[in-house]
Formats: structure tokens, C-alpha cells, sequence
């Protein structure tokens, strides 16, 4: 069974004249242990595709599912409780609440669920050793650099037992060595069993993936098996 599923979505932002239509009949599967990259110009639909497969948005038409679980009927208390045991997001603006320490935000998911606060901090503090910022737990957002901020983020986005993982640019503030060590983390979970979503702008990043999406326009154009040379250039991909 497919991890996420997109049925025929439709989505449009505003009305009448200035209305954009976001995405037009996009249908998308993505299973346990795959990861699936979505390339394309700005303004293509690739992070409205997200906001649908997290519960973050409602599609006008279509239909979205997570382990076989129909998004559009849940209720609002429903969809975060979907949302904190079995999807991991990382935003482009990160998120991350300022008034908590880095392995605060990294274990607010885990507690608000309902595990133990130790057990919790404890889970958190691995997430931030995997992304190389053990040394920053006790720090708040704004005593961090972007690039530090971005990895909390990610570790908050990989922590617990997530079965789909959703990211958006995940390493645009990042440097190319530790940009890659992010993307390894990122394979590791969907090889243990998580499916993945990553929107990137970069072929270099998209080679990570078992298949490449092409959207533009709001539709899917054409897709692809994983991409065997990272810097070939891509349909409909602007730099």
C-alpha cells in the first residue's frame, strides 16, 4: 500500500482575475521506502503538492491519503494528530517556535503525543547529535545560524517512528557537505521504511531520490527513474 496518495488534486489560490491555478489534476503515489523528488520552476505547484500531502491545505478537488487514511474528512484535531505520529515536515521558513531551546523543538512533537517529557528529550537529543548539533540543544533559535536553524528543523521533521517525510528545500541555507549528510539522514529513514517527499531546485539533491516528478504549470509533465547524472539538465527547470 501506498504511504501518500494524491488523487486528480485540483487547487486554486484567490478568484476570479488574479486567481492562480496552482495544480491541475495532479494524481501521485509514493510508497514505503521510496523517495520521490519534485523539480520545477517557481511557481509550479511544488509546494502546494506538500502543503496538500500534509494536511497543511485542503485540495478544491481530489481527494489526499496517508496509509490509506483520507485527508479531506478529518477534522481539524484529526489532522494534527496525523500530522505529529506519522508525518515529518520541513518548512522553507522552518517553523521553529523562538521561545524554546533547539531539543525543545525537536521533542515538541514527541510530547505533545503523549510521550514522557525525559523519554521525549532524550529522543530529541539523538535527532540533534544526527544532524551534528549536539552542542546546540540548549540553544534558542535566534543564538543560531540559519544553517543550524535549518538542521533543527530537519531533525525535528526525522524524530520518532514518521512514515512520510515532507521537505521543501531542506538544504538552502546549507553548505554542500553538510547539505549532503541532510539528504543521507533523509535516505536513511525512507530505507527503514518511511516514504519521502522532497521538492529541490537542485539535480545534485533530486539524484538521491528512486524517482524524479517534473511539474510545471501546475501538472505533472513527466517523471522519471533516479537522475544517473546530477548535473544533466532537467525539462522545465529553471536555475
Amino acid at each position: 500500500m501506498s504511504v501518500l496518495e494524491l488523487f486528480d488534486v485540483c487547487r486554486t489560490h484567490g478568484q476570479g482575475e488574479t486567481a492562480v491555478h496552482a495544480l491541475r489534476g495532479v494524481s501521485l503515489a509514493v510508497g514505503a521506502g521510496e523517495l520521490v523528488a519534485v523539480m520545477g520552476p517557481s511557481g509550479s505547484g511544488k509546494s502546494t503538492l506538500l502543503n496538500l500531502a500534509g494536511g497543511l491545505d485542503r485540495p478544491d478537488a481530489g481527494g489526499v491519503a496517508v496509509e490509506g487514511r483520507r485527508l479531506e474528512g478529518m477534522r481539524r484535531r484529526e489532522l494534527a494528530a496525523l500530522r505529529r505520529r506519522s508525518i515529518g515536515y520541513v518548512f522553507q521558513d522552518l517553523n521553529l517556535l523562538p521561545a524554546l531551546t533547539a531539543a525543545e523543538n525537536v521533542a515538541l512533537p514527541l510530547e505533545l503525543d503523549g510521550t514522557s517529557p525525559r523519554r521525549a528529550r532524550r529522543t530529541a537529543l539523538a535527532a540533534l547529535a544526527d544532524v551534528e548539533l549536539a552542542g546546540c540543544a540548549a540553544r534558542f533559535p535566534d543564538e543560531l545560524s540559519g544553517g543550524q536553524q535549518q538542521r533543527v528543523a530537519i531533525a525535528r521533521a526525522l524524530v520518532g517512528q514518521r512514515r512520510l517525510i515532507l521537505a521543501d528545500e531542506p538544504t538552502g541555507a546549507l553548505d554542500s557537505v553538510t547539505g549532503e549528510a541532510v539528504l543521507r539522514l533523509m535516505r536513511s529513514k525512507v530505507d527503514g521504511g518511511a516514504a519521502g517527499v522532497l521538492v529541490t531546485h537542485e539535480s545534485r539533491h533530486a539524484a538521491w531520490a528512486d524517482r524524479v516528478v517534473f511539474l510545471r504549470d501546475g501538472r505533472i509533465v513527466d517523471a522519471s527513474g533516479p537522475l544517473a547524472q546530477p548535473e544533466e539538465p532537467l525539462p522545465g527547470v529553471v536555475s
